[in-house]
């Protein structure tokens, strides 16, 4: 007896009295093959469907065959599966097993999950994108058209508190079974490829266990290469070696996970694919490589990368527990046992990492304007969420105000990412949704038609296989040219602009060495250069592998460069730029570019003079005033306005942060009909100065802050209005002879008078002449007189004519 018979009256139960439950079982226990069919003949099913949600293809197809068998029919009787590009299903169907993504199209397109009595979510701790949407789509159809409609989540290591709170639904527990599994940690050393270090440690296995071997890798790379190494060092018949990954044949993926013939051990080379929900028949040792490749979707460039991360401590016990599944076991890990502890506990949800334009576009469609309200365990992040919109705007998909638009629900309504379907309705316009349609099967089924970077030899390859992987793939592409509706007419679109509509960010132009690329967004790109596709001046790139400055282009076609501009004239931006000709004069560079990608540019000798204007008044903002040529005028009037202001009055700010906030007022006329800064005079620059200040008070300027202070000899100083003292001007101490009083400027304020010797020394500074003449003189004319004895230095200069001269000749 499985263990989940133990706790199924009490599951009976839970769904008699709620409309969803939570069930938390451990891998093992039965509840994906068992659960569904127990529930079949509950009275608040009345005969209606169960559907259950699996997160893989091969995981769908597994569970059905295996319940099948239980029931003693074949797949597609009592129980059938629905996956992308295979189905088995009948009228007598009543538990339907499907993927994820598979009941998003269901709901979306039946709200109300007509003849559906219970939708169960298995597995539902890998958190899936589609998962959580399936869930919240399920729940809102249960709150507002469905009150009679049953919810099941069943998981082995999720927290069921927290579901449990979002359903308000009960948690029922198995304790499973698990045979014991004996954990052996084999060590890290980077040093060594992963592949080399797998290798070891399945040779190790061989020689140490009994049984089949279940391998974790991180991807098909790894489980290629593995392999490879596998078959050349181990050359023994007794060993079969299986790899197990999404992108194999169904017809693969079941002989890897069918029980080895007698007398054969199977070394099953996995990708996570194998974490949950398959018993391998056999298995009784793993060996963990301890990382996983999972999606990482960057909203700024729109990439969606894979990156190699470290499992967490829940995947790690899920995978050590397939060892003990059926018998005791052993699981091997290639890593130190003190790491264990500083794995996370949980991995991330998809959904906070994941491109969520086709979450944007079903809730759009399901009339979701609020993600808040709706049942999500974990909320879509803000910002990524506003991305989607943004790009489903740009795919003409939403409105400005989030409204789904006719070309919108033609998008929603196939089972397609927003972008391939906006590329296979673009191409429906001219008779090419079979070849879009085609295209959009490569992109999603990784692989197909083998691993060429171009897009048209991969087109070519795909084409003549015959694989049933192939067959199955070109039929659900011919459905989904089909959906697009009829053959439109006009010009044939290449296969480079066909993808350029689903990826515009992803063009390319060629730069540098053979095979080096940029992207619209600047970001590197390359292709070997002795591939066929480093010969193109344009790409469209519809796969980049990650790189830390630059990806590797894995999939892209050719683009022609006058269909790219006719197709995206929208968003072409042009602009001018002026430029230093040889001989200094400006002229302008008009430049038309897709995003930081160059088409063209052209040279006009003679360029408008208001633009000649603005790039001259943006250089002064960027250099600053300084890159003017000022006049002693200009400059002296900005002082004496510039103090006029800090004494308190209302004179304009003719400091440097405001003339710079106010070029185009004062500046940019000046500079139109020249070609550069050094023709503007400083002249001019003076006249503009002068234009800021009011008449009235360019009349009182130069009463309140004179120019010149005129000494009692009748010499005239100009005044320093800039200097850190205040006002000052500097003169020899003989021509103020005869002063009684300090002079001032604005009404009262003291004009500093540094005071010079006939040489032009200073011999002292100051704000209060009287105070000086009956103080610090008499020591100043006593170390004056000795040295410039031919000058007048009296007792009393208070008293005294002032004078320029030195004395006459003889006295």
């Amino acid at each position: 007896m499985l263990p989940v018979e133990e706790i199924l009256p009490a599951l009976q139960a839970a769904l008699v009295e709620n409309t969803s439950a939570v069930l938390v079982a451990p891998p093992g226990a039965g509840k994906t093959t068992l659960v569904p069919l127990r529930l079949l003949d509950a009275s608040w099913l009345a005969g209606a469907k169960i559907i259950m949600l699996e997160p893989r293809r091969l995981a769908a197809r597994a569970a059905a065959d295996r319940m099948a068998k239980t029931l003693g029919e074949r797949v597609g009787e009592t129980v059938g599966y629905r996956v992308r590009m295979q189905s088995r299903i009948s009228a007598r169907t009543r538990i339907e097993v499907v993927t994820e993504g598979v009941f998003s199209r269901m709901i979306l397109g039946d709200p109300t999950l007509e003849g559906v009595g219970l939708v169960i979510f298995d597995e539902f701790h890998e958190r899936s994108l589609d998962a959580d949407l399936g869930l919240a789509l399920a729940r809102d159809a249960q709150g507002l058209l469905r009150d009679d409609l049953r919810l099941l989540v069943m998981s082995a290591t999720l927290d069921g508190a927290a579901v449990a709170r979002l359903l308000d639904a009960p948690v029922v527990e198995s304790q499973g079974r698990a045979y014991p599994v004996d954990t052996r940690y084999l060590g890290r050393d980077d040093r060594q490829r992963l592949e080399d270090r797998t290798v070891r440690a399945v040779e190790r296995a061989l020689a140490e266990e009994t049984g089949s071997i279940l391998v974790f890798l991180p991807g098909q790379g790894e489980i290629r290469r593995t392999a490879d190494l596998l078959a050349e060092r181990l050359r023994r018949p007794e060993v079969l070696i299986a790899p197990l990954y999404g992108a194999l044949d169904p017809a693969e993926q079941d002989r890897a996970i069918s029980p080895a013939p007698p007398g054969v051990r199977k070394v099953v080379l996995a990708s996570s694919i194998a974490e949950t929900s398959l018993t391998i028949e056999g298995v009784r040792v793993v060996i963990d490589s301890g990382v996983a490749r999972v999606p990482r979707f960057d909203p700024a460039s729109g990439l969606t990368r894979l990156a190699t991360v470290r499992v967490s401590r829940a995947a790690a016990d899920q995978r050590r527990g397939r060892a003990g599944r059926t018998e005791p076991g052993v699981a091997y890990r290639l890593w130190d046992e003190a790491e264990t502890r500083a794995l996370p506990a949980y991995a991330d949800p998809e959904i906070l990492d994941a491109d969520l334009s086709g979450l944007a576009l079903d809730l759009a469609r399901w009339g979701a304007k609020d993600v808040g309200a709706m049942a999500f365990l974990d909320a879509p992040p803000a910002a990524a969420f506003a991305e989607a919109r943004t790009l489903l705007r740009r795919l003409e998909a939403l409105t400005d105000d989030g409204v789904l638009t006719p070309h919108g629900e033609a998008l929603s309504e196939m089972p397609l990412a927003p972008r391939l379907a906006h590329m296979i309705l673009k191409a429906a316009a001219t008779g090419q949704a079979p070849r879009a349609a085609r295209i959009a099967a490569l992109v999603t089924e990784r692989n197909l038609g083998g691993r060429d970077a171009d897009l048209r030899h991969r087109l070519d390859s795909f084409e003549r296989d015959r694989s049933p992987r192939a067959r199955d793939a070109k039929s659900l592409a011919d459905r989904w040219a089909g959906m697009a509706g009829r053959a439109g007419k006009g010009e044939p679109l290449d296969d480079g602009l066909l993808l350029a509509f689903a990826y515009p960010e992803r063009i390319a132009k060629a730069r540098g060495p053979a095979g080096e690329f940029q992207l619209v967004s600047g970001r590197g790109a390359f292709v070997d250069a002795t591939d066929a596709l480093a010969r193109e001046k344009w790409l469209a790139i519809a796969e980049l592998g990650g790189g830390d400055r630059r990806d590797r282009i894995l999939l892209a076609a050719p683009l022609d460069e006058a269909e790219l501009i006719r197709a995206f004239a929208d968003q072409l931006v042009v602009e001018s730029r002026l430029e230093e000709s040889g001989g200094g004069r400006l002229r302008a560079k008009q430049i038309t570019r897709l995003g930081r990608l160059t088409l063209s540019e052209q040279i006009d000798e003679n360029p408008d003079p208001r633009l000649i204007a603005t790039a001259l008044a943006d250089r002064v903002r960027n250099e600053g005033l300084s890159a003017l040529t000022w006049g002693a005028a200009a400059e002296s009037l900005r002082a004496r306005v510039g103090f006029l202001r800090a004494s308190g009055g209302d004179w304009p700010d003719l400091s440097d942060a405001a003339l710079l906030e106010s070029l185009d007022d004062w500046l940019v006329p000046l500079l139109r009909g020249l070609r550069s800064l050094a023709a503007l005079k400083p002249d001019a620059l003076d006249g503009a100065l002068r234009g800021l200040i009011a008449w009235d008070q360019q009349r009182r300027l130069d009463a309140a802050a004179p120019l010149r202070w005129t000494a009692p000899t009748g010499n005239a100083f100009t005044i320093d209005y800039t200097a850190e003292s205040g006002p000052r001007v500097d003169v020899r101490v003989q021509e103020v002879f005869g002063l009684t009083e300090h002079p001032t400027v604005a009404g009262g304020t003291p004009l500093t008078l540094s005071l010079l010797s006939p040489g032009h020394r200073p011999v002292q500074t100051t704000k209060d002449l009287p105070g000086f003449w009956k103080g610090s003189w008499k020591d100043v004319r006593s170390d004056m007189r000795g040295r410039y004895p031919k000058h007048v230095w009296p007792e009393d200069p208070a008293n005294t004519p002032p004078t320029a001269r030195a004395k006459p000749r003889g006295t």
